[in-house]
């Protein structure tokens, strides 16, 4: 009865919990530096534009650590990894609320983004290699939850009369209390292959075609096809959410209520999508939701880049936003069926790094463009890059076996694969 009723329930759900507050806690400072950088650069007599010598900088240590971590889980099980990262987080926000300088800043931000993309990859292939799809889309909506929690808690000390300095430190002291809840609860994060939620991914992952799990040739090829979708992907998620309001109010005409309820309508839809979607993958396939997904996008992108009244390009960006929100997650968890189980988690680190230059690079392409060819570029320049994803896409699909099918369990060592 006991292991039907009880740790069948509680060795399923207790990671799902535990994987969703890493990610909130992951999600709470990316929202903070932009609001508290005025009092900053003020405190520290630099110009507002400073905050652009921060970025690189995190992006880059962020890269170096996702590209690190499937060669540190081979050594350590996820919640020990976790734990550091987390405190390394801690360190990172209590160094911000304590720099004296704007360098002190930036080897702050530095802590920070190694902290972050371990956190990111660790907990993706975390996932990937034990939840279906789920937990998985509900894991990065939680994303969406802590970056709504981190500014709306730095507003509210804000406006209570808090340094800025004071905001940091509370948000310190929230990731501690998760480090320490990660320490705790280590044995839950070890591997469990008789765990229920251990074997969701089966229904969902697919198969490593042949030849990808043993010449590294064709796993190369996949694993940078693979990678340039990822990048191509959050480029257009963040690309969109950075220049939407631009885009519709100097390109479009919206007022600039409307423009900013569109964008907050853009975020709502990438958080609902991974409310609904991931439940929908479980039943149809995290192929079928992909595809659909991909050519959502592309949908999207069109009705933003199609000239007509600007309520047609407000809801392609609604209807891009809720189709993006399953493509990270889903991707993610069919990793294993690209590459094969044992370059899984390697794999995922190389992913999360690329949608980190993704996400640094190409909304800042955008910029420029917009820039040099005015705001209404953004749509063409998003449609350009959704074709290009979708061309990408349907080449690892073309690579892949369906998503649908069943991996065996691995044999035990010393007995014979033949039968």
């Amino acid at each position: 009865m006991s292991r039907a009723c009880g740790p069948k329930g509680y060795y399923s759900m207790f990671p799902v919990v535990l994987v969703c507050l890493a990610y909130v806690s992951m999600a709470l400072p990316d929202g903070v530096l932009g609001i508290l950088w005025p009092s900053m650069s003020a405190d520290f007599h630099q110009p507002l534009g400073a905050l652009g010598l921060l970025l690189p900088f995190g992006v880059a240590a962020a890269v170096l650590s996702s590209t690190m971590t499937g060669r540190i889980l081979a050594r350590i099980h996820i919640g020990q990894l976790l734990s550091a990262s987390t405190v390394l987080s801690v360190v990172a926000l209590l160094g911000y609320g304590l720099a004296p300088s704007l360098w002190a800043v930036v080897a702050a931000t530095v802590v920070l983004g190694l902290a972050s993309g371990a956190v990111d990859s660790g907990l993706n292939a975390y996932a990937a290699s034990r939840f279906g799809a789920r937990h998985i889309t509900w894991m990065h909506a939680c994303y969406g939850l802590g970056a709504t929690i981190g500014p709306a808690t730095v507003g509210v000390a804000l406006s209570s009369g808090m340094r800025w300095r004071w905001a940091y430190v509370i948000i310190a002291a929230v990731q501690m209390t998760l480090a320490c809840a990660f320490l705790r609860n280590g044995q839950h994060w070890a591997a469990r292959p008789d765990v229920p939620v251990a074997t969701a991914v089966r229904r969902h992952a697919a198969a490593p075609v042949s030849g990808l799990g043993g010449p590294a040739g064709p796993r190369r090829y996949v694993l940078a096809l693979s990678a340039a979708v990822f990048a191509i992907h959050i480029g257009i998620e963040s690309g969109t959410g950075l220049w939407a309001y631009v885009f519709l109010t100097t390109g479009r005409g919206l007022p600039p209520e409307t423009a900013g309820l569109a964008v907050s309508g853009f975020w709502a839809c990438m958080f609902i999508g991974r409310v609904i979607l991931g439940p929908i993958a479980e039943r149809v396939g995290a192929a079928r939701v992909l595809s659909c997904a991909v050519g959502g996008i592309g949908g999207g992108a069109a009705m933003m880049a199609l000239p007509g009244p600007a309520v047609l390009a407000l809801a392609g960006m609604l209807v891009l936003g809720l189709a993006a929100a399953p493509i990270f997650p889903l991707l993610t968890l069919t990793t294993a069926g690209r590459v094969g189980h044992d370059h899984a988690d390697k794999t995922i680190g190389l992913q999360v790094a690329a949608s980190k230059i993704g996400a640094a690079v190409l909304p800042a392409g955008m910029g420029l463009l917009i820039q040099h060819l005015g705001a209404t570029a953004l749509g063409p320049a998003v449609l350009a890059l959704a074709l290009v994803m979708a061309t990408g896409y349907g080449l690892l699909v073309r690579l892949t076996t369906s998503a649908e099918t069943p991996i065996p369990p691995e044999p035990r060592p010393g007995r014979s694969t033949e039968s």
